[in-house]
């Protein structure tokens, strides 16, 4: 071999060296610390994840995905089905490390080539500190939804595909909290006859301790001046804010459907006029066109990785038992199947009619 032939084999072998990207940070007690640090600095997130209504959609991933019917592996047990929707929901993704048991990851680096990943080092979480472990591709679980062209071995949460719609609602929730936290709500500005120095200290001394907030005592002197004479019945001022004028509860509303539908869940299931037909359409809506999605990707990794078929349905599980709208419905199909016996239609006839009407399994 040639001076030239050891440089171009060495140039091939640089071609073929792999991407590595670094995920997340060991965990531990130092690491806890750097992230509260680096949240205090860069201040709040508005992701939303501490919203009642982020929680509300997450919790109904949880329970979908723990309800659904696993075929094909025991490995994937409801606990970890569970555990495995609330981390696609907040972070985008899931790491399992496949031994006896799947092992879940809090985080890992990826080492990929053509964008597949080929290895990972993933972090276990352990008590005390966790530890590392460097396994290849076939030996770990990587479920991931939201995926870029850009980046295809990563997976996005759906708060971060949205998070002008996210802040708001961060933004909206932190606002009223300060307001109920900080506002004198209930207090009043109360005109009173004047009197001495010693019965005016007296008199506002009554009144601390009133939700913490400030209540102000005038004198007669003091309001005559301002323009508020006490004797013509003048009623007291009220210092809580008007928040009917900010429209707070109009863009509350909108900021939380709009979350609702980033994870798939219709406002109306939480709407308080939301009626039982409704309610089983957002379901279903939820099963089918959100969850049952998610689960047929969960299903081709599990096959990938583990042979053989895997099959996850969340639909049957989901489905809104509408034991009427069944009956009805078994009923129909009985008396349409009479109705092709008498018509002596042969059963590829009768399958053909099925596929024109897209009924399957």
């Amino acid at each position: 071999m040639g001076f030239m032939d050891l440089f171009r084999s060495s140039r091939r072998r640089d071609t073929e060296n792999v991407i590595s990207e670094t995920r997340a940070i060991q965990p531990g007690y130092t690491a806890s610390l750097m992230a509260a640090r680096e949240a205090w600095i860069s201040g709040a997130s508005g992701l939303a994840e501490l919203t009642a209504a982020v929680q509300t959609c997450v919790s109904l991933w949880e329970s979908g995905l723990a309800l659904a019917d696993v075929t094909g592996t025991d490995m994937m047990d409801r606990r970890t089905m569970a555990m495995t929707a609330r981390a696609l929901a907040l972070r985008g993704e899931a790491v399992f490390l496949i031994r006896d048991r799947l092992i879940p990851a809090t985080d890992w680096d990826v080492t990929t080539r053509n964008g597949i990943p080929r290895a990972y080092r993933l972090g276990i979480p352990e008590i005390g500190g966790g530890r590392r472990e460097t396994a290849l591709a076939q030996e770990v679980l990587h479920f991931r939804i939201g995926c870029d062209g850009s980046t295809p071995w990563a997976g996005s949460a759906p708060l971060r595909r949205a998070q002008l719609s996210a802040q708001l609602l961060h933004e909206l929730e932190t606002a009223l909290r300060d307001v109920f936290r900080d506002a004198p709500l209930g207090s009043q500005i109360v005109p009173v006859p004047e009197g001495s120095a010693d019965d005016m200290d007296a008199l506002r001394q009554g009144f601390r301790g009133r939700r913490g907030a400030s209540l102000v005592i005038e004198g007669a002197a003091q309001a005559t001046a301002a323009g508020m004479n006490p004797n013509i019945g003048k009623s007291p001022d009220q210092l809580s804010p008007q928040l009917d004028k900010t429209l707070a509860d109009k863009l509350l509303t909108d900021a939380k459907g709009a979350i609702y539908g980033v994870f798939g869940v219709l406002p109306g299931l939480l709407n308080e006029a939301t009626t039982g037909p409704l309610v089983r359409e957002a379901q279903r809506h939820l099963a089918q066109l959100v969850l049952q999605p998610i689960a047929a990707q969960m299903a081709e990794e599990l096959a990938e990785k583990l042979g053989g078929r895997v099959t996850i349905d969340c639909v049957r599980p989901m489905q809104a038992m509408d034991h009427g709208g069944k009956a009805r419905a078994f009923a129909t199909m009985l008396q349409a199947m009479a109705q092709a016996k008498e018509a002596g239609l042969d059963g590829a006839t009768v399958q053909d009619a099925l596929k024109f009407i897209d009924w399957a399994e």
